[in-house]
């Protein structure tokens, strides 16, 4: 990875994505060793994370780790899903954070050095291009290694610097535990 110590960072962490991305390759994250692991590279300056939450429901999984992140050093930023029914007749459910997750990177970006963006979207790739122009670094956590790819190439290729997620397995994986299957980070 190209960091530098004395640059300002911000973690932009597409959650569903991340997670998506994580259990194709078989671990999952703890997000206490993510966000440390980041903070040592640089001057870490924020760490979002973005996830829809299903508001209706009487308990959701999701919810400890939304709580969790919170209180310790990531900035949430949630929204309700969108229920809907599709041209099948199917219950659908939508969450996308997209436009939240751009709207930051470009109002943070003036006082960064380097972003970090934790998703594979190839969405992203004119908010990674928009975001150099103003001479900020990026970098892509995503994966190539899952069946198939979680990464969009064209997003890939747009950033200054790809970090494959499984070469930072050793260094950001929870530790398996007898908890059930849900993504609560370690204590």
């Amino acid at each position: 990875m190209q960091f530098y110590s004395a640059e300002r960072l911000g973690l932009f962490i597409d959650g569903s994505n991340l997670y998506s991305a994580a259990r194709a390759l078989g671990f999952d994250i703890d997000y206490k060793k993510l966000l440390n692991l980041f903070a040592g590279k640089g001057r870490l300056i924020r760490a979002f994370y973005y996830t829809a939450l299903m508001e209706d429901q009487e308990y959701s999984p999701i919810r400890p780790l939304v709580d969790w992140l919170d209180y310790n050093g990531y900035t949430m930023v949630t929204k309700p899903t969108k229920e809907f029914t599709d041209a099948m007749g199917r219950r659908k459910i939508k969450g996308n954070m997209d436009i939240e997750l751009a709207i930051d990177v470009m109002e943070m970006c003036q006082y960064l050095d380097h972003v970090v963006l934790f998703s594979g979207d190839g969405d992203f790739r004119r908010l990674v291009e928009a975001v150099q122009r103003k001479g900020v670094r990026v970098s892509v956590v995503s994966t190539i290694r899952s069946q198939p790819p979680m990464v969009a190439d064209e997003l890939r290729r747009q950033a200054d610097v790809f970090i494959e997620l499984s070469d930072l397995e050793g260094q950001i994986a929870r530790a398996q535990s007898h908890r059930d299957d849900r993504a609560y980070p370690a204590d």
